[in-house]
């Protein structure tokens, strides 16, 4: 390896974090996407080479890729983006990581584990707080319970989401809240609820098409599982519009319309909304005979780790620590990996 890699989506919220941060933390990336003013920009501030160009543009990709080791793609939505890339990674031997939590991401890269093998690099999509943390934990609760046949996840603490992430959510409102049950993703019309205690007390929480419907799976095995959110009321709101509603606001006028909204608000969370912020998880694992297992886990606040283990992973791929094929973070790293990322605690809570 040249230890040459790639931030593709440098000009976005989540892509000038990871700049600014792989800066602090001594690395040397190239900085890409599609604007080559605002990649310019960015590039003086800091002083690392950047290259634009188009996901699009197939030969513009191929050559922009031919000494990069790996890409770490940040430019979603990754339902439109992450295909041309992991396609040039294909062609070129990059590896790829990105910063997904679209269900349909996440199949779709699994569909490619034997294609990312011959080429001999790893597909690795969901290194930021979508699902790092959620898959080691899910990993962890499989280790506690090897015969676990149901899943449920819970996180609490979502602040404010960049513009990229909001439009993200936006695409999927048409899908309902989907589930695994029976090894199958499913989608419900109605929204489960249940109370969750993530440590002072039940809260009424909602499940959510979280990417570890598709990953976890993948990590585990474990053929039903289900993700909850605290409810907050407008996630709340989304998980239960009608099967008209989620219709109308999936067509593409409307869909333009509330993208437009978002871009009047601020690109994401505050430093010190960041600082303030952290994360809970809990995961709950049982088995056929109605034994259970509970876990929590708290990690700092979801875009400040998304960079730290953005980068961390970032760093052990180039250090030569890759599986070749579709991975998980749990399948890469290992359950524990996530307790080796500063601020992240995990409990047992019952034995």
């Amino acid at each position: 390896m040249t230890g040459q890699f790639m931030i593709y989506g440098a000009t976005g919220y989540t892509g000038k974090l990871m700049t600014r941060m792989a800066r602090d933390a001594g690395l040397t990336p190239v900085l890409a996407g599609r604007s080559e003013a605002k990649l310019k920009s960015i590039s003086n501030q800091y002083g690392f080479e950047a290259r634009a160009f188009d996901l699009m543009d197939r030969s513009a990709i191929d050559t922009a890729l031919a000494d990069i080791d790996l890409v770490l793609h940040v430019a979603g939505p990754f339902s439109a983006t992450s295909k041309p890339m992991i396609d040039a990674c294909l062609r070129t031997g990059t590896h790829y990581l990105d910063i997904t939590g679209e269900i349909s991401v996440f199949e779709a890269c699994a569909r490619r584990d034997e294609a990312a093998k011959e080429a001999g690099i790893m597909i690795l999509p969901g290194v930021g707080f979508d699902v790092v943390p959620s898959d080691c934990l899910a990993a962890h609760m499989k280790r506690r319970m090897p015969d676990a046949t149901d899943l449920v996840l819970g996180i609490s603490g979502l602040g404010s989401t960049s513009r990229g992430t909001a439009k993200t959510m936006i695409e999927s409102i048409g899908d309902g809240t989907r589930i695994r049950r029976d090894g199958r993703i499913v989608s419900l019309g109605r929204a489960p609820e249940r109370d969750i205690d993530f440590g002072s007390g039940a809260k009424k929480s909602v499940a959510i098409g979280w990417g570890d419907v598709s990953t976890a799976y993948h990590s585990t095995g474990i053929p039903n599982i289900t993700v909850f959110f605290e409810a907050n009321p407008q996630i709340a709101q989304m998980a239960n519009l009608g099967g008209f509603t989620r219709f109308l606001l999936s067509r593409g006028f409307m869909q333009r319309r509330l993208k437009a909204r978002e871009d009047a608000k601020p690109d994401g969370p505050s430093e010190h909304e960041r600082a303030a912020g952290h994360a809970v998880l809990i995961g709950e694992a049982t088995n056929e005979a109605g034994e259970r297992v509970v876990s929590r886990l708290r990690t700092p606040e979801g875009y400040t780790l998304t960079y730290m283990t953005g980068l961390d992973i970032a760093r052990r791929v180039l250090a030569g620590e890759v599986k070749t094929g579709f991975q998980t973070p749990s399948l890469a790293f290992g359950p524990d990996y996530i307790t080796g990322i500063e601020g992240c605690v995990m409990e047992d809570l019952n034995r």
